[in-house]
C-alpha cells in the first residue's frame, strides 16, 4: 500500500501541527536515503522522538548549538570571514570570475568543520577538492526519490535504476571520512589549553557508564552526518538569496549599505558587536528568508496516534509535510508578499522572529519539538 500524506499550507493549520497537536505529529518518516545516512535514525533530524533523541539535543545545545557556546566561537568565525574576503579580493585583484557560490559555500563548511572537529572539510587531510561534489551527491539521496518509500516492489527499480548503488556509494564514502574523522581525535594528544570539539565530548560519553545509552562510533558519524549536510549549504542559501534580492532591489541595497558603511566607520570592517545595532540589515535577513526559507518543505513528520485537524481524522504514521514556502507568501499575512520588502519587518518591531512561537506564518527553522536545534548557530552566520 501507498503511504497516506498530508501537506499544511496556511500559518493557521501549521500552528495547529507545530503546537496544538505538536506531541502526536512530533515522530519522522525514515525514508530510504535518510535511514541510510543517518545510520538508521541514530542522529538528531531524523530520529524517532524518544528519550535518545532528547538526550543527544541536549548534549548538541550544550557543547556545540546554545548561545552562549555559539558566542565563543566568535574568533573562528572571525577567522573564516577574514579568509573569504581576502580570497574574493585576490581574485577581483587578478580580474579572475568570481565564483561567490562556491567561496561561500568554503566559508560555511569551514566554519562548521572548525568547530565540530578543528577541520575545514576542504582540507586536503579531510575531503579536499572532493568536498563539494560529495556534499551535493549526500544531500540528493537525502531528499531523492526512492520508489521502495512510496510502491511495495520499489525496491526493485530503485535498484534497476541506480538509485540503490547512488545512494551505497555516497554512505560509504561519507562514512570513510567520518571514520577517519573519529580515529584522528582517538589516537591526538590534545594540550589542556586545547578547546574540545563536538566529537571529543561524543567519543567520551562513549566510555561514559553514567550515560543513559551506550554509544558507539555509529551514533558520532550520524551526528556528524547531520553538521556535514546542515552546517553549509543552508548558510550558502541564505547568503546568496540575499545578495540576489539586494542586486535586483537597488533601494534596499543603498539603504543597508549606508547602515553597514556608518557602522564600520574607522574600525575597517564590522565587528560580530555591531551587529545588533544594524536594524535593517537585520530586517534584510529576515525577509530573504521569509522569500527564500533554506527548506522551503520542512523536514517531513510522522503521526504517533490519529488525530483531528479542522474535521480530518489523520490516521497513524501519516506523514506530514509542512510547506513554510508557501505559508510565508500567504497574502492573508503578508502585504505584497513576491516583493522583497525589508521595511515590513522595520514597522514590526522585534514582534517576528525567525523561530515559529507566536508567528506561524514566519517558520523557516520549523517549530514545535523538532525545530531546528541549530537556530542560534545558523543565524551567527553572515
Amino acid at each position: 500500500m501507498s503511504k497516506p500524506m498530508v501537506v499544511v499550507q496556511s500559518a493557521k493549520l501549521a500552528q495547529e501541527v507545530l503546537e496544538t497537536q505538536d506531541k502526536n505529529i512530533c515522530n519522522r518518516p525514515l525514508l530510504t536515503g535518510g535511514k541510510r545516512l543517518s545510520y538508521g535514525g541514530l542522529d538528531v533530524a531524523l530520529s524517532p522522538y524518544n528519550e535518545y533523541l532528547k538526550e543527544m539535543k541536549k548534549i548538541l545545545i550544550v557543547h556545540l548549538l546554545s548561545s552562549k557556546k555559539v558566542d565563543s566561537f566568535a574568533s573562528i568565525r572571525q577567522e573564516e570571514v577574514s579568509r573569504l574576503i581576502q580570497e574574493v579580493s585576490s581574485l577581483s585583484d587578478a580580474s579572475k570570475v568570481v565564483n561567490l557560490s562556491k567561496l561561500v559555500l568554503s566559508f560555511a563548511s569551514s566554519n562548521s568543520g572548525r568547530i565540530t572537529f578543528g577541520k575545514r572539510y576542504d582540507d586536503e587531510e579531510v575531503l579536499g577538492s572532493r568536498y563539494f561534489s560529495l556534499l551535493h551527491e549526500v544531500e540528493a539521496m537525502f531528499v531523492g526519490f526512492f520508489f521502495s518509500d512510496h510502491f511495495p516492489l520499489g525496491g526493485l527499480i530503485d535498484k534497476l535504476s541506480g538509485q540503490s548503488s547512488k545512494l551505497e556509494k555516497a554512505f560509504k564514502e561519507i562514512d570513510a571520512v567520518s571514520e577517519k574523522i573519529i580515529n584522528d581525535h582517538l589516537h591526538t594528544n590534545k594540550l589542556q589549553s586545547e578547546r574540545d570539539d563536538i566529537v571529543d565530548v561524543l567519543l567520551r560519553l562513549m566510555n561514559d557508564t553514567s550515560f543513559p545509552f551506550k554509544l558507539t562510533k555509529k551514533h558520532v558519524k550520524a551526528i556528524l552526518m547531520n553538521l556535514f549536510v546542515g552546517g553549509a549549504n543552508t548558510t550558502t542559501a541564505g547568503v546568496i538569496w540575499a545578495l540576489t534580492e539586494l542586486i535586483k532591489n537597488p533601494i534596499p541595497m543603498k539603504k543597508v549599505q549606508e547602515e553597514l558603511r556608518g557602522a564600520i566607520q574607522n574600525k575597517g570592517c564590522i565587528l560580530e558587536g555591531d551587529l545588533p545595532m544594524l536594524k535593517y540589515f537585520k530586517a534584510v535577513v529576515k525577509e530573504t528568508f521569509r522569500l527564500h526559507p533554506p527548506a522551503p518543505l520542512l523536514v517531513p513528520r510522522e503521526t504517533i496516534q490519529k488525530i483531528n485537524i479542522e474535521g480530518y481524522n489523520i490516521l497513524p504514521k501519516t506523514t506530514v509535510i509542512i510547506n513554510a514556502w508557501a505559508i510565508q507568501r500567504d497574502p492573508e499575512y503578508w502585504k505584497d508578499p513576491e516583493m522583497f520588502m525589508p521595511e515590513r519587518f522595520m514597522h514590526m518591531g522585534s514582534s517576528v522572529e525567525l523561530k515559529a512561537h507566536d508567528f506561524m506564518s514566519m517558520i523557516p527553522f520549523g517549530g514545535g519539538r523538532r525545530i531546528c536545534p541549530a537556530y542560534n548557530f545558523g543565524l551567527c552566520q553572515p
